[in-house]
């Protein structure tokens, strides 16, 4: 069935149709701490496997989104280090600033996944054709999700979203391959 036809989510289904993965920052990416240094200095912890599943998920042709009601230089710097170009900071209307993305990148709503863990993050968790919460999410988030990981966020709750999209889109096999390579390398 074409995905913009799927009335009711088979999560991996809907995962096979997955084009842009946009994802909140704190408690999502982080673990949704806010740390601050005597200057005033936003300071945020992120999940090095989170990172490398970005990286594997673009590598595999799937975009990334970060889409984040704070603004933060750090945020910036994370995003440049993962190769994440679609960074919308400063965005409480996190459903208007998602809309803004499927006209940017000409997708429709189903091809969207997006992975939220508070109120603010809810209309947009409704709206895309795959919702994803975390287990560390405030309570109501699960039961309007399509999905809620099993690890928490900051955590490697994105990690395990990349893969699961991955697997259901049948590119995880050659994002493991370089890993697998049994070649070995003389030492001095």
């Amino acid at each position: 069935m074409p995905c913009a036809q799927l009335k009711t989510v088979d999560l991996n289904k809907q995962a096979a149709c997955v084009r842009l993965l946009a994802l909140d920052v704190d408690g999502v990416l982080s673990d949704g701490q806010l740390y601050f240094n005597n200057h005033g200095e936003e300071i945020k912890a992120f999940n090095s496997l989170d990172g490398h599943g970005i990286k594997m998920l673009q590598a595999s042709g799937v975009k990334v989104a970060i889409v984040t009601g704070r603004t933060s230089n750090i945020v910036t710097q994370r995003a440049k280090q993962l190769g994440i170009d679609l960074v919308l900071q400063g965005r409480e209307d996190k459903l208007q600033a998602l809309h803004e993305l499927t006209e940017h990148l000409h997708l429709n709503w189903n091809a969207m996944a997006y992975m939220g863990d508070d109120l603010p993050d809810l209309s947009a968790i409704i709206k895309v054709g795959l919702g994803i919460s975390v287990p560390n999410a405030a309570k109501t988030m699960a039961q309007y999700s399509q999905y809620v990981t099993q690890l928490s966020g900051g955590q490697g709750a994105v990690r395990e979203v990349c893969d699961l999209i991955m697997h259901a889109q049948g590119t995880w096999d050659d994002a493991l391959a370089p890993y697998l390579s049994t070649q070995t390398i003389a030492l001095p």
